[in-house]
């Protein structure tokens, strides 16, 4: 089993680039193996690892279809409805509340300084 070369931070040569550099050039990494490691020191914890893809084998980014385009719109929409009065409140529901926030503190005062207070219902 072949190991994979392990560049420090900043110091990895030309022609490397992590999943979020391919994504950023409009690539990804197209089904080819990891080609190395790239480690960055942390403190308290192991190293942060990233790793690396050849940029010479990527593979332009699939284009986003009409299909997908509307299950991800509809996908955001579920997530910005409310379960309990059944509005799009205009934000993501927070995971935490489970509701909007006018839903999940009825009894606080509308006129309050809290942000998303007041009319939900758009």
């Amino acid at each position: 089993m072949a190991t994979l070369p392990v560049y420090r931070w900043r110091l990895a040569p030309d022609g490397l680039a992590t999943r979020r550099q391919l994504r950023a050039a409009g690539l990804r990494p197209g089904g080819q193996d990891v080609a190395a490691q790239l480690e960055r020191p942390r403190r308290r914890r192991g190293p942060l690892i990233a790793y690396l893809y050849r940029i010479d084998r990527a593979r332009p980014v699939r284009p986003m279809t009409p299909a997908k385009t509307a299950a991800l719109d509809r996908a955001n929409a579920a997530r910005r409805t409310c379960p309990a009065c059944r509005n799009d409140v205009g934000y993501v529901i927070p995971v935490s509340l489970g509701m909007c926030v006018p839903c999940a503190y009825p009894a606080a005062d509308s006129t309050s300084d809290l942000p998303g207070r007041g009319c939900h219902v758009r």
